[in-house]
Formats: C-alpha cells, sequence, structure tokens
C-alpha cells in the first residue's frame, strides 16, 4: 500500500451527496467521513440501495448533488495511479471461464502492471490465504461459485489497494471461509488499508469498527455495534432472573438513578436498561442487600443486531 496514504487521515468523505435516475432519488443525501484503517460494514433490506451507495462513494457514480472526495479530490479528476489505489470487488465479478485460476490472476497482475517477482510473491500467498492452492490449474469454469467468488476476491487485492471496496464477498460461502476471509481484512486494516463491505450476514458487521444502515436510500444509523444497540435501547441491558418477582423489587430497580427502563419480559425474568452494565451490576446487588429478594442469576446481555436493525429500520419509515 502506498505511503501516501498515511498522509491523508480521511479517505472518503461526503457532504450533502446524492444520486437520483431520472425523476427517481435512489440515494439521498449523505454526509460521512470514513478514515483511513477503518473497516465500514453496510447494511440494509434487500433493494434498500446499499450498492448504489458504494458505487457513489467510491466514484463510480457522479454525484447527482454534492460533493464526494476520495483520497481528498473528487473520483473524476483521478489519474490512473489514484485510480489503482483502489481495489474493488461487485457481486458480479466476471473471470475469463478459459484460464485457470492462476491465470486470471497473472492477468489481474498485469492489468495493474505488477512485476514478475511482485507476481511470485503475491499470487501464491493469494492462493493460499483463500483456500485456493490446490485449485490453481484449474479451469475457472470448472471450479465452484465459491471458488469463483474467492478469485475474484484474490483479483481485486492482487495490487495491494489502499482502499477496498466490496460488494457482499463473503456470500454463499461457508463459515469457516467466512472468518478465514474476515482474519484477512482485519490484517488489511492493520496494515492501514481502508474497507468498505456490504455484507448480507449480520453477525459479521460485529468485526468492524463501524456500520452504515441503509433504507430507503438513506442512512438511517451510523455507529459502532454497541453504539447502535444503545441508540435503540437507551443503554446496555442487564438481565435478572429470580425464582419470584416482588412488586417491590420492580419499585427499587426503577429509584434507583443509574437505571433508565425496567421491564418484565416474562415471570420471573426483568431487563433493566442502565448506563454502564460493569458498574450496574454490583450496585444492583448492593441495594438488593437486606431484602428478601431472592436472586437466581444477574448477568448483562448482548441483544441481537438482527432486532437493533429490524427496530431502527421501523423508526426511519415512521412520519416524522
Amino acid at each position: 500500500m502506498g505511503t501516501r496514504t498515511r498522509a491523508i487521515e480521511t479517505v472518503i468523505s461526503a457532504s450533502g451527496a446524492g444520486k437520483s435516475f431520472g425523476s427517481v432519488d435512489a440515494v439521498e443525501e449523505i454526509d460521512l467521513n470514513i478514515s483511513r484503517g477503518e473497516i465500514v460494514s453496510v447494511v440494509g433490506p434487500s433493494g434498500s440501495g446499499k450498492t448504489t451507495t458504494i458505487r457513489l462513494l467510491l466514484g463510480l457514480y457522479k454525484p447527482s448533488r454534492g460533493q464526494v472526495d476520495v483520497f481528498g479530490m473528487p473520483p473524476e479528476d483521478f489519474t490512473r495511479e489514484e485510480s489503482e489505489r483502489i481495489g474493488y470487488l461487485p457481486q458480479q465479478f466476471l473471470l475469463y471461464n478459459d484460464l485457470t485460476v492462476r491465470e486470471n490472476l497473472l492477468f489481474a497482475a498485469g492489468m495493474y502492471g505488477l512485476g514478475p517477482r511482485e507476481r511470485r510473491d503475491r499470487i501464491p500467498k493469494l492462493l493460499e490465504q483463500l483456500d485456493l492452492t490446490a485449485a490453481a490449474d484449474r479451469l475457472a469454469r470448472d471450479i465452484s461459485g465459491g471458488m469463483q467468488r474467492r478469485v475474484a476476491l484474490a483479483a481485486t487485492l492482487i495490487h495491494q489497494p489502499d482502499l477496498i471496496v466490496l460488494d457482499e464477498p463473503t456470500a454463499g460461502l461457508d463459515p469457516v471461509l467466512r472468518e478465514s476471509i474476515w482474519q484477512m481484512f482485519e490484517e488489511l486494516r492493520q496494515a492501514g488499508a481502508t474497507l468498505l463491505i456490504t455484507t448480507q450476514y449480520i453477525t459479521e458487521t460485529e468485526r468492524g469498527d463501524r456500520i452504515l444502515l441503509i433504507s430507503d436510500g438513506s442512512i438511517v444509523a451510523s455507529g459502532t455495534p454497541d453504539g447502535l444497540r444503545q441508540q435503540v435501547f437507551g443503554g446496555e441491558v442487564v438481565r435478572l432472573t429470580t425464582s419470584e418477582t416482588h412488586p417491590e423489587m420492580i419499585e427499587v430497580i426503577n429509584g434507583l438513578d443509574f437505571v433508565a427502563d425496567v421491564r418484565q419480559i416474562e415471570p420471573g425474568e426483568l431487563e433493566i436498561v442502565v448506563d454502564s452494565a460493569d458498574t450496574a451490576i454490583p450496585r444492583l446487588l448492593e441495594a438488593f442487600g437486606g431484602r428478601d429478594f431472592q436472586i437466581d442469576q444477574i448477568r448483562e446481555v448482548q441483544l441481537s443486531l438482527d432486532s437493533v436493525f429490524v427496530e431502527l429500520v421501523q423508526r426511519s419509515s415512521e412520519p416524522a
């Protein structure tokens, strides 16, 4: 990756950027900064505008309004050198079916002007990282769809780009391969690359630094996984299990200044929303001291991001 990237902290910036096709507003105005060394996950319902958004941020679509800068300049002003600092994997990446896996990577390396030494160094490493070594000499048309997707990913990464934009790179892959690929993404981040990744697997978003949730062409939420949970639930959640729920217990909990909400989700089980679970749990136990309350278990719970995203999308569709 080029040393120039290290001098620019903001890799992508968008100010009031939107995209229309005729009378249809495909992407509403976006205000966003993505920094060097971030993994940003993009999620949203089918047809929400994820692919159009990343193409807009990448500069493949010129904004209908507003401004998008990549590496500090409008993408339409890119020289070939700037363009080659980007690696983009679209959902439909075309391989040459009559070439072997290795030959496809050699072709991609040639497109980026990599010399023989760089090819010798990088191709075997990518084949190994993506579990393709055994298939290296098979024709692209004779390998599975999952393998073809991995070859496309290898071709996207072969020139060691500074900005890596991947549209559902792990779609259709098994959990073991997805884990291996995400470990590679984390290594790329540690080396200074910036990654913008759309995914259909909600659990993968936990691996990134930030999540963009898109619905109806708008970014309806942005933040860390825990930050989005707090946005929905108003804090962290502690679950308390008891053999018998006393009305006095709920009254005591409601009276504590660090408790934002308490609700009984089923007999003998309470969910308590607090500022910080780590500090709230001992304070809750202290508040129960000397009282005839039977506490079976008290622990922090991580509510699923699926439920968080559903709630945020529903909120975004409600009238203002």
